[in-house]
């Protein structure tokens, strides 16, 4: 399916709105959530990590800092009040160390990769996660021997596409306090990427300033639509809203393997 420049450039505006209110709402999903999509349009998935992964960089502390003014405000003069008081430092510091070669490999394998064969990994991937939505079987890490699998492999698929978001909150979500998941999330998140960038600027690849000019206020009222949310997504029944969200993600990725196979 061939579009023309107007429409693959509204359609991509779209799309990038959404990745701004998925990683906000949610604070995990911005790639996860855009990238089959994106690739639908256009088929060069180094293109486009970048642009996402600058976006996080820029709009998770702007959350990370507004979620902590209104935390100060609704517990003053307590320590709980401090600088990132919904971070959970401790646990952050365990990963870490498990997370950080697993990125980097997966960085590695992204640049030396071509299009032809990462777009499949990539739908591939995309298509277990949305079969675990559409069911409502979400991957839980329920076991301590689960832990260091998920983290490693959700790390190394974070390097190669930056959507091991879903392996990694897995694990997140049985050790950390739900009040203080998203914002502990956002930090990881933050540094994970910020490696990436950095890994990418080493290895020269491009970091597609010209296209941020347009997309960055695509992502910038996601941000603002998905921080207006977040409270209403964290405590609403969302079993509904992840079955759409995983049919949708299922579509577009088996859509993406057939125009893979068939070369159109």
């Amino acid at each position: 399916m061939e579009f023309t420049w107007s429409a693959a450039s509204a359609i991509l505006f779209t799309i990038f709105i959404w990745s701004g209110f998925v990683r906000t709402g949610l604070g995990f999903g911005g790639a996860l959530l855009s990238m089959p999509f994106i690739l639908l349009i256009d088929n060069r998935p180094l293109v486009y990590l970048p642009i996402i992964a600058l976006h996080l960089l820029i709009f998770s502390p702007i959350a990370l800092f507004k979620n902590r003014r209104i935390h100060a405000l609704n517990h003053p003069n307590t320590e709980s009040a401090g600088l990132f008081a919904l971070v959970d430092w401790p646990y952050l510091k365990k990963t870490f160390p498990i997370l950080l070669g697993p990125k980097l490999l997966g960085v590695l394998g992204l640049v030396n990769l071509p299009a032809a064969i990462l777009s499949p990994i990539i739908y591939s991937i995309v298509s277990v996660y949305a079969l675990s939505y559409l069911f409502d079987k979400p991957i839980r890490s329920k076991h301590a021997w689960m832990d260091y699998p998920l983290l490693m492999l959700g790390a190394y698929i974070s390097g190669t596409s930056l959507i091991g978001g879903p392996l990694i909150m897995a694990v997140f979500m049985t050790h950390v306090a739900k009040e203080k998941l998203r914002d502990t999330l956002f930090v990881l998140w933050f540094v994970l990427v910020s490696i990436k960038m950095v890994s990418f600027l080493l290895l020269g690849v491009s970091l597609q300033w010209q296209a941020h000019l347009w997309l960055l206020p695509a992502a910038a009222i996601g941000h603002v639509i998905g921080d207006k949310f977040h409270g209403y997504l964290v405590k609403a029944d969302t079993k509904v809203f992840y079955r759409v969200i995983g049919a949708s993600l299922l579509l577009a990725s088996l859509l993406g393997i057939a125009k893979q196979i068939l070369g159109t």
